[in-house]
């Protein structure tokens, strides 16, 4: 079982016997199709959708329990900082105002604004499992021939690959300094004030840092002497070529995409409104 956030996980599963480039691709179809739609309908098919296939693909969790915490914040602070700035977006998209009640000045709470809000949050639900199962059901190396494989440079797809493969290596330094500096008397326990931890966890940005860079100049170094961006293409270990699976799966995804759209624009907007219904 993986400890790190955001590392490959290996399991036996169907979303784990696509090819790397098959998921960059569905990947690509699922947030066009939750990205430019605000029907609630179809959000919430996709959101539902979205359950499934993270439970086919056998991902626990709770080993993705951190980096879904820390969304679940950010969501929470856009949903705030989006009725801050702008309190009746609601009632502009969809053209009427049923008050629930009032605060101060402009600020209402309206079912319109809370109805968007919910379409926003939805988005969120509908793109995180599918954006957190790519990454941690796709190999580093796999990512970037699939990067490679869609056109992409393979000098970027490369970094791209490091980069995944270096976030574990961070979190594992980042422990192992933890405990060295916790072993010299450093505590960093929940029996400090909050001031005191957070000073004290500064202290291991440093020697993490230097111990970053230091990796960094023996990778590139090691790619320096291995001739590394000599030639304009390169052959990747790791790719493999598509199957039926890859071609049924894609084939689905486009369905699902095409008939997303349909329902989204047939009435010449992006919007679901059942308020028309109640006015």
């Amino acid at each position: 079982m993986a400890t790190e956030m955001l590392s490959y996980i290996e399991r036996k599963s169907p979303v784990h016997e696509l090819t790397g480039a098959t998921k960059l691709i569905l990947f690509l179809m699922w947030s066009f199709a939750a990205m430019l739609t605000y029907d609630t309908r179809v959000l919430l098919f996709l959101f539902l959708l979205s359950l499934v296939i993270f439970y086919i693909s056998r991902i626990k969790i709770r080993e993705v329990l951190f980096i879904l915490l820390f969304i679940l914040a950010f969501l929470l602070l856009n949903n705030i900082a989006i009725y801050i700035f702008s309190p009746g977006q609601g009632v502009k998209i969809y053209g009427t105002s049923h008050v629930l009640f009032s605060i101060a000045g402009r600020y209402n709470i309206t079912w319109e604004q809370l109805f968007y809000q919910f379409n926003i949050t939805l988005k969120y639900f509908t793109v995180i499992p599918a954006a957190l199962l790519f990454i941690v059901t796709t190999h580093p190396s796999e990512f970037a021939a699939s990067l490679n494989k869609i056109g992409i440079s393979y000098r970027i797809s490369f970094a791209v690959a490091l980069a995944l493969r270096y976030i574990p290596d961070i979190q594992r330094d980042f422990h192992n300094i933890a405990l060295s500096q916790q072993a010299r008397g450093l505590d960093m326990s929940r029996k400090e004030k909050l001031p005191k931890r957070i000073k004290n966890a500064a202290t291991i940005l440093i020697p993490l840092i230097l111990s970053s860079l230091d990796k960094i100049e023996t990778i590139s170094n090691a790619m320096e002497l291995r001739g590394f961006g000599k030639n304009k293409k390169r052959t990747w270990y790791s790719a493999r070529p598509f199957q039926l699976k890859d071609y049924a799966t894609m084939a689905v995804f486009l369905a699902i995409l095409v008939a997303s759209l349909l329902v989204t624009f047939h009435n010449g907007s992006r919007f679901y409104n059942p308020f028309l219904k109640l006015s």
